[in-house]
């Protein structure tokens, strides 16, 4: 690239990069190292909130050993369905990281919906039972898929998927589509209960809100299962979230801002950070009976480490609008 260029990437020009959930996964898992080993720079990230659980947020991050900085501005939107909008949309800014000249501008969408779903699965890979054969998936709209397919990647022994959305049409839909998918059972189910007992994996997606009406009781959640609740505590009961052996973050400061600011009602004692078990410093799960749960809250260096990678793939296919500065 020209200094004077800037790479332009739409959605669809992300999308068609084939960049596949596994090699999304191994990306986000060398970004939680590098957090847990210190080698990055991720100030908090400020917002504005223009609509009640809506958000804009800028999210800067630089990782030296991907030679990566650059910041998204992403925002959230809860009643952006009943428009036909995605919940999540925004773009991401990728800077020179010797001369801070920026040089590449893309659509976030995919990205954040893949790096989301990849950071449950690297949670998974380190706190939740090797042989798990069942999921639980509340939400089934951007995060239910992403986050499903992430878990195929670590996890070899899934046979049964357990679906439940609040809007029976989406349902519907996500069955149908994951059945043709992967190779296991999937089931829609009537109620939240339903998706939860018996699972060994349960990853609640909803909207995150201030004002919840939580559902998810401690005696659903059995011994020995793993909890990503990407919604923070949107459907989990206070007694659900208290009773959890081992509970992890991706980012303390960024969980104690969130509550802070009106979430997460009740917050447990944290246990430690994703990228302190990736990188070696606290051990996952130890038996097979602990109850385990990663609450996380999305990491601008996630977004970082898939963007730099996205860049150079599309440099390799010559995918590109170039703009000039």
């Amino acid at each position: 690239m020209k200094p004077s260029e800037i790479l332009y990437l739409s959605y669809e020009d992300v999308k068609n990069l084939n960049i596949t959930m596994k090699e999304v996964v191994e990306r986000v898992e060398d970004v939680f190292r590098f957090k847990g080993l210190g080698r990055y720079e991720m100030p908090p990230k400020p917002g504005i909130h223009t609509m009640p659980d809506a958000f804009i947020h800028a999210m800067p991050a630089y990782l030296p050993d991907l030679r990566s900085g650059g910041m998204k501005w992403v925002s959230g939107y809860p009643e952006n369905y009943k428009r036909g909008l995605p919940y999540i949309s925004g773009l991401l800014i990728l800077n020179d990281t010797e001369t801070g000249v920026p040089i590449a501008v893309m659509d976030c969408t995919w990205i954040t919906t893949m790096r989301t779903g990849a950071a449950t699965a690297v949670a998974a890979k380190y706190l939740a039972r090797s042989d798990s054969t069942t999921i639980g998936i509340l939400g089934c709209g951007a995060q239910g898929r992403s986050n499903l397919e992430a878990l195929f990647v670590v996890l070899e022994g899934i046979t049964t998927v357990k679906a439940y959305d609040i809007l029976p049409q989406v349902q519907e839909n996500y069955v149908e589509e994951m059945k043709k998918k992967f190779d296991c059972e999937v089931v829609g189910v009537v109620s939240p209960k339903e998706a939860v007992v018996g699972s060994d994996i349960v990853v609640t997606a909803a909207p995150i809100v201030k004002n919840r009406t939580p559902v998810i009781e401690d005696s659903w959640f059995k011994a020995g299962a793993f909890a990503s609740p990407v919604d923070v505590d949107s459907y989990w009961e206070t007694n659900a979230l208290l009773s959890v052996d081992k509970f992890c973050v991706d980012d303390i400061p960024q969980v104690m801002y969130f509550k802070s600011d009106g979430y997460l009602k009740a917050l447990p004692e944290i246990y430690a950070e994703i990228g302190e078990i990736v990188a070696g410093k606290k051990p996952g799960r130890e038996n097979d009976q602990e109850r385990t749960m990663s609450m996380n809250l999305g990491l601008a260096l996630e977004d970082i480490g898939v963007a730099i990678h996205a860049y150079h793939k599309a440099l390799e296919k010559g995918v590109s609008i170039k703009l000039m500065l």
